[in-house]
């Protein structure tokens, strides 16, 4: 797909805290030519610049809690609407309520689009568990290793930069249970959301990561036509 086709629904990837959206989020939005959009990229932006947002956010995210509706789908709105997005865009971590998704399917019809397909990946308890404890950033790019999957070359180090790995506060394993259960009492129902209105794609997600992408661009055409299916 070139970047100049446009989506007739944008893609909106689900799943629990370690199921690899982000990653592949990345990888599918620059196959495709449409933006990444990341609400915990937006709060942690706001975080490092230490924005009034950024501070209100930081101590609900340590917590393996979720930031309030109204700003997060103003956030979203806001992003959404800037020219890049136009042709579609890929949502990762949002929405992540059945209320911030009934708002997001008003917005989108608001603006011309069909509303959003979801694509939900599926990992197991305990392989999220090591996924998320062994999760380590750069603090000078945000490159993500794992210290199990996918070490560095340098223990402690980027390949890209040099810069130091970092855990981030909610990666501890005390908030990664936290954020785990928050997930099942609040998110899950998504599933069961967009599973109803015909636009939910079923993704076995416990792969290795080039699988994974092969399978999510082959979900790039259900997004350009069809309104759900299963991807193995």
């Amino acid at each position: 797909m070139e970047s100049r086709d446009k989506l007739a629904r944008p893609l909106i990837f689900l799943g629990p805290p370690g199921a690899g959206k982000g990653t592949q989020a990345r990888v599918v939005a620059e196959r495709l030519g449409i933006p990444q959009v990341s609400t915990g990229d937006m709060f942690r932006d706001h975080v490092q610049r230490g924005t009034e947002l950024g501070r209100g956010a930081k101590a609900v995210m340590e917590r393996g809690e979720l930031v309030s509706d109204e700003t997060v789908v103003a956030m979203v709105a806001d992003r959404i609407g800037q020219p890049d997005c136009a042709h579609g865009f890929i949502l990762d971590g949002f929405p992540r309520t059945a209320t911030q998704a009934e708002r997001l399917e008003a917005l989108l019809r608001e603006r011309g689009w069909e509303g959003a397909l979801a694509v939900n990946f599926a990992v197991s308890y305990n392989e999220l568990i090591r996924r998320l404890t062994g999760r380590r950033t750069c603090s000078v790019c945000g490159e993500i290793y794992n210290i199990h999957f996918r070490p560095p070359k340098v223990a402690g180090r980027c390949d890209r930069e040099g810069g130091e790995l970092v855990q981030r506060a909610d990666d501890r394993e005390e908030v990664v249970r936290q954020r785990l259960e928050e997930y099942e009492r609040k998110t899950r129902p998504l599933v069961d959301f967009y599973r109803q209105r015909g636009a939910l794609v079923e993704l076995e997600a416990n792969g290795q990561p080039e699988e994974l992408t092969s399978r999510l661009l082959a979900v790039a055409l259900l997004a350009l036509g069809l309104l759900d299916g299963r991807v193995s």
